[in-house]
């Protein structure tokens, strides 16, 4: 998966979540627990979709890597699928 694609797949789960979020306006290195007002479910709702829509198995030990939209970027972009 390149970078394009992993950011679209990052802002689809996101507004999964949080369908009102602005993420124009997100930076890519702002946490986004606390743009977005994530809490613990909400982050887990992210990954589920994320995960499912990118077909990347994301384990807890991974969550620690998704914090910014860059930080998914690269780890999506760097992932292996499966």
């Amino acid at each position: 998966m390149n970078r394009d694609e992993a950011r679209r797949c990052v802002h689809e789960a996101l507004l999964q979540v949080v369908p009102d979020a602005d993420l124009d306006h997100l930076a890519d290195d702002v946490p986004l627990r606390d743009a977005l007002e994530l809490d613990s479910l909400d982050f887990l709702s992210f990954v589920e979709q994320l995960s499912a829509s990118t077909g990347v198995r994301l384990d807890e030990v991974d969550y620690p890597r998704l914090t910014t939209t860059e930080s998914c970027v690269l780890h999506l972009s760097g992932a292996a699928v499966g």
